[in-house]
């Protein structure tokens, strides 16, 4: 019965190829040295020899001569698969996955944290945070006191997502909801809707706020009306709210028949929902009872929506292309060269059928 085989060292290959072990280091590491001047031939002989040995680097002295050993961590607030948001978090995980591939780092999905008070936590007596380079956070709403330790103990993250400063800049690859919001307020408009209407929860995370932000910014401009309906599942409206423009009046709503009746009264023609479910429901009551209200969405669905064949006018978010460039910041943060720690990638507009012209 033969013993295990024994593992391939730099040192075997520095003796199979005649070379000194500092030489096969860099030649693994894709690195030069002043002092060490490595042709072509003995940069291509090394290589040979790792092949055909089946070398692999040790991932910790790895970590000591290089700094890092490329595992980047993802961490995810909310279950994304398999859930009920599967469908919307996939191209998130898709693009990590595709980038990670491309720059040779593999993935540790951290699973372990414990759930506090409903919501998963990044920092817990046997967290593995360390265990990757860095990580990528991934959720609607990311706690403030994570991110605030995370920067103040240098540990590097990029967050999906915009997100608020928290004792310092936080990293992020994001969507330009406002400036997507605006532009589907001047669609609106130029359909002839002069009285508009937002349908939002009022409170929660950065990116309902840029939303909520760019539609306030976007009515005023255009000199037009615009309510701001708010579900009882916030409570309160947000700050935002509060501090807006005259045009804008926050109204507290139980449900989506009393958005529609609300809108009516008020004469509202358009109606531009946070949340796809919730603009899907005001559409399909308002078509029951047979009243012209044109309706838009603000991106795909995070929850489950009514059935419905028409085809909403909304926003299409680059969630793939978020996903691939959350892990180029963060691989640039890990070797100290990023100069745009902070993105906001442009959203697409989808014309959709349901907004229409005034009257329509």
């Amino acid at each position: 019965m033969t013993g295990a085989r024994r593992r391939v060292t730099q040192q075997d290959i520095a003796r199979m190829t005649g070379v000194s072990q500092a030489t096969v280091s860099l030649v693994l590491n894709g690195r030069s040295d002043a002092d060490v001047k490595l042709s072509a031939e003995t940069r291509e002989k090394v290589l040979r020899a790792i092949a055909e040995t089946g070398y692999v680097a040790d991932p910790i002295a790895r970590r000591l001569a290089a700094r890092h050993n490329r595992i980047l961590g993802v961490f995810t607030y909310e279950p994304v698969f398999p859930s009920a948001n599967g469908d919307f978090y996939h191209p998130f995980l898709v693009g990590i996955e595709q980038q990670a591939e491309v720059l040779g780092c593999d993935l540790l999905l951290l699973t372990s944290t414990p759930v506090v008070d409903g919501r998963r936590r990044i920092f817990h007596g046997d967290n593995r945070l360390r265990l990757a380079d860095g990580s990528i956070l991934l959720g609607r709403t990311i706690d403030p006191t994570d991110l605030a330790r995370l920067i103040a103990e240098e540990i590097p993250f990029v967050s999906i997502g915009r997100r608020d400063d928290a004792g310092g800049p936080v990293p992020y690859v994001g969507a330009d909801y406002a400036a997507a919001t605006a532009e589907v307020v001047r669609r609106a408009v130029a359909l002839g809707h002069d009285r508009l209407a937002y349908l939002g929860q009022g409170t929660g995370p950065e990116s309902w706020a840029d939303r909520g932000r760019g539609f306030r910014e976007a009515v005023a401009q255009a000199g037009v009306y615009g309510g701001h309906y708010l579900s009882t599942a916030s409570g309160e409206p947000d700050s935002g709210v509060a501090a807006a423009a005259p045009t804008v009046a926050a109204t507290v709503l139980r449900d989506t028949a009393a958005v529609l009746d609300a809108a009516l009264a008020a004469g509202v023609t358009a109606v531009i929902a946070e949340e796809h479910a919730d603009g899907v429901a005001l559409f399909e009551l308002a078509r029951s009872r047979g009243v012209a209200l044109s309706v838009a969405t603000l991106g795909e669905p995070t929850r489950a929506a009514l059935p419905t064949a028409v085809e909403f006018t909304s926003l299409r978010i680059p969630r793939q292309a978020m996903g691939a460039q959350a892990v180029e910041v963060l691989t640039a943060l890990i070797e100290g060269s990023a100069a745009d720690a902070q993105r906001l990638l442009p959203c697409e507009v989808v014309p959709g059928e349901t907004l229409s012209e005034r009257g329509k």
